[in-house]
């Protein structure tokens, strides 16, 4: 008598993913972009632990779909990150993985054409690609972690990573977190919650085994030591901003309540613009005045940026794609870019925020 099947009744299909080691051979970790990486971390973990007064900001498209018009952006960053390096640290925005509240593209690893065709494995490796590329050219990279598999795939080429409002709450994220070799900052929950981020900050501060792939792609028990820089990240929630002076001393209370390092890093996007990218300076603004003012807490922001304003829709003729223009969130253009980073050095030129050297 046969036994009746019982699972994988809804997959229609079991593709080959090529391995970690597998991509990583075809495109290896160079000694240029392993050199950007080790500055970039090592930079933010001072500025973490306060031993740089600078403070950084993680700035680029909502997401990459376009890698030549990426890398055109990368160059133009790189310089302008060279220009203010004396008072912040830029890190390119380089995001991969959309999540979704219900359907849309998720992104260049799983639809790397736009077509659905998900050719995740092609899409893994281009990625990897891009981000060797944006290394090399001498500016560290961070991105969202969102499948906990990627980052076996792309860690090596990450200086910082973020969780998003809706994974800071998993368990999955949590864990994976603990095992990063970058600083992780987790944002507030959509509704504003701050507890959901704090929470994940002391758990992937401390030592977790879950199951995960190994570099080869073989089932693994992963054992982790734990991640102590996490952060939080405000992004605003539950119908209103959270960058303001009152919001920030809310938050500082709370981690100090938890007994975590008053690190917080405001997103000057998504809640905190009320999803209207024109608002971003002012909300950029308004924390370096706090910065300004004396705040210590502050030490990083957030900026959704292209080439060009706006954002457009995924035509089915690709052809017709604007160069420059995000596929998802709306973003500010280069050159307001450009006038809000210069803004902000010049602010910290003249209030300088020294380090908290040891006597």
């Amino acid at each position: 008598m046969s036994v009746a099947q019982t699972e994988n009744l809804n997959i229609i299909a079991v593709d080959h993913m090529p391995s970690p080691l597998e991509i990583q051979s075809r495109v290896p970790l160079s000694e240029r972009a392993a050199a950007t990486v080790l500055k970039g971390r090592k930079a933010l973990a001072d500025i973490l632990d306060r031993r740089d007064g600078r403070v950084f900001v993680v700035l680029g498209p909502c997401s990459i779909h376009d890698p030549v018009a990426g890398l055109d952006y990368a160059r133009r960053l790189k310089t302008l990150a060279d220009e203010v390096s004396d008072q912040l640290l830029l890190i390119m925005r380089v995001y991969f993985e959309k999540p979704r509240t219900s359907v849309g593209w998720k992104g260049f690893i799983n639809d790397p054409y736009m077509d659905d065709s998900f050719r995740i494995d092609e899409g893994m490796e281009k990625a990897r690609r891009f981000l060797l590329d944006v290394n090399e050219i001498g500016l560290p990279a961070g991105t969202e972690a969102l499948d906990p598999i990627g980052p076996q795939y792309y860690g090596d080429l990450i200086s910082w990573t973020a969780i998003g409002a809706r994974t800071s709450e998993s368990q999955t994220h949590r864990e994976m977190s603990s095992g990063l070799s970058s600083p992780v900052g987790f944002k507030n929950a959509t509704d504003g919650d701050l507890d959901v981020a704090i929470n994940a900050i002391l758990s992937a501060s401390n030592p977790h085994s879950f199951l995960g792939i190994s570099p080869k792609g073989e089932t693994a028990i992963l054992r982790t030591r734990g991640n102590r820089y996490g952060h939080i990240v405000l992004r605003g929630g539950g119908g209103r901003p959270n960058y303001d002076t009152v919001s920030v001393s809310l938050a500082e209370k709370a981690l100090a309540k938890a007994g975590l390092p008053q690190n917080i890093v405001v997103d000057c996007s998504h809640a905190n613009s009320w999803k209207n990218p024109e608002l971003q300076p002012l909300v950029m603004k308004d924390v370096m005045h706090q910065i300004r003012e004396g705040n210590r807490s502050i030490v990083g922001m957030m900026v959704e940026s292209h080439l060009e304003a706006g954002n457009q829709p995924i035509p089915k003729d690709l052809a017709q794609l604007r160069y420059g223009c995000s596929v998802t969130d709306a973003c500010v253009d280069w050159g307001t870019t450009e006038t809000m980073i210069r803004n902000a050095a010049k602010v910290l030129r003249e209030a300088p925020r020294k380090a908290d050297m040891p006597a």
